[in-house]
């Protein structure tokens, strides 16, 4: 597999140094991707790179992730109009250790074989490095001619809403080129990886290292992730999309992939799977021959959710999906837990009902027209149970003067009510 190709069919490639290919072409090359551990979980953003890293390995050569527990403590002005927050040693070597099992889930790092993946903190070789040492070793070798041309540094000093920049920010490009000659001196790393907003980075990483060693080394970017209707890719009302399922349920994280546009399901199913070209191709034509049945967005969303949770987690999720809007039974329902389940339900109407009313058992007319107004009259209600259009927990209702009790309720307080199709309604039993 040629790497730069496979990035290439799957639009992957945004700038490329010259010599790059030909370098991948000669020997086993290793390559770094930077990524920021301000958190102890990838979020879907960070998917990019990191499926950068895995076709890399996959082509044969040796990826590594670099986790920034130094440069987190600093802040990358790239993209950003503030400065960060810093975070403890404490905290950094934490999300180090929760980001690792994350990105074992793509990438090899056990194997013996000569491309097993690596990870590195950038925190283990600055933590002793003194200033006096950076001045004379590192910030000799850049002028700040030269780093006061990168567009990063140019968009936050002109921008008037920015607080301007700090002179940590402004070294923020040295300590990452100090990085990537760090991996070149010690892991033979000749490339580095990363968005289009980080080439300007990247490539005063490539100027220290012929500076510095005379040696030659690569840069790679790929585009930044968009939406068709211009929105940020990853975000959600909620926040981001992330990785670890105590921020994003699988259940989210499913339904996040399933619902993006065509345009979008054609672009991500290159960029965040590893399916071939070929069975790509057989989708979009699927996609364009029955859009409705949207056989981009349901492989894509079972491709990335099995790939970053489980296909346990996937299966649980599309089986979710379709209490809401298949035929799913009763004992579908009763499965959920109860997060997954609020999540389903989440902004159906709900009513509050007395438990002890409950353990005593109501009739259904008495609970879905006194008790909550589900139905604005018993006439209405007796009417639509006759016409099989009333369900509790998923199953039908036979009479409406039916007796519900305790033995109706799921995850312990709740009762769930279909009326017709598409129309729910929870009570919460308190």
């Amino acid at each position: 597999m040629n790497f730069v190709e496979e990035l290439k069919w799957r639009g992957m490639i945004h700038d490329m140094m010259p010599g790059t290919e030909e370098q991948l072409k000669k020997e086993l090359t290793s390559a770094y991707v930077g990524i920021d551990p301000t958190a102890d979980s990838l979020h879907i953003g960070h998917l990019v790179g990191v499926m950068m890293l895995k076709h890399f390995q996959r082509a044969g050569h040796r990826p590594i992730a670099l986790v920034g527990g130094a440069t987190g403590m600093i802040g990358d002005p790239s993209g950003k109009s503030q400065e960060r927050n810093l975070l403890t040693e404490d905290a950094l070597r934490h999300n180090q250790e929760s980001i690792k099992a994350q990105l074992s889930k793509f990438l090899d790092f056990t194997s013996e074989a000569p491309n097993a993946a690596l990870l590195v903190n950038n925190y283990d070789w600055m933590k002793s490095f003194t200033f006096l040492d950076f001045i004379r070793d590192i910030g000799k070798h850049i002028t700040v001619n030269y780093m006061m041309s990168k567009d990063s540094v140019k968009k936050r000093l002109s921008s008037e809403s920015a607080s301007g920049m700090s002179f940590t920010e402004f070294t923020y490009q040295l300590v990452q080129g100090f990085d990537f000659l760090y991996l070149y001196q010690n892991y033979n790393c000749r490339l580095q990886m990363g968005g289009s907003d980080q080439w300007g980075n990247i490539t005063t990483g490539t100027e220290l290292i012929r500076r510095k060693t005379a040696g030659e080394a690569f840069a790679l970017t790929c585009p930044l992730i968009t939406k068709a209707d211009g929105g940020k890719f990853g975000k959600t009302e909620s926040g981001n999309v992330w990785l670890d399922r105590h921020y994003t349920s699988p259940y989210k994280f499913y339904q996040f992939w399933l619902n993006v546009s065509d345009a979008d399901a054609e672009k991500y199913i290159k960029i965040f799977t590893a399916l071939p070209k070929e069975e790509i191709d057989a989708l979009v034509k699927e996609q364009t021959d029955a859009p409705h049945l949207r056989p981009l967005q349901k492989c894509l969303a079972k491709e990335v959710t099995t790939m970053v949770h489980s296909e346990e987690d996937y299966n649980a999720a599309v089986e979710a999906s379709n209490i809401l809007f298949g035929n799913a039974t009763s004992d579908a329902l009763k499965r959920l837990d109860e997060e997954t389940f609020l999540q389903v339900f989440d902004g159906v109407p709900q009513f509050e009902i007395s438990l002890e009313e409950l353990t005593a058992g109501i009739k259904a007319v008495d609970l879905l027209t006194e008790k909550s107004t589900v139905f604005p009259s018993k006439g209405e209600m007796r009417k639509t149970v006759q016409g099989g259009g009333v369900s509790i927990n998923k199953e039908k209702l036979i009479a409406f003067d039916q007796v519900i009790d305790i033995a109706s309720l799921l995850n312990g307080k709740y009762i769930l009510v279909q009326k017709g199709k598409k129309n729910y309604f929870l009570l919460l039993v308190k």
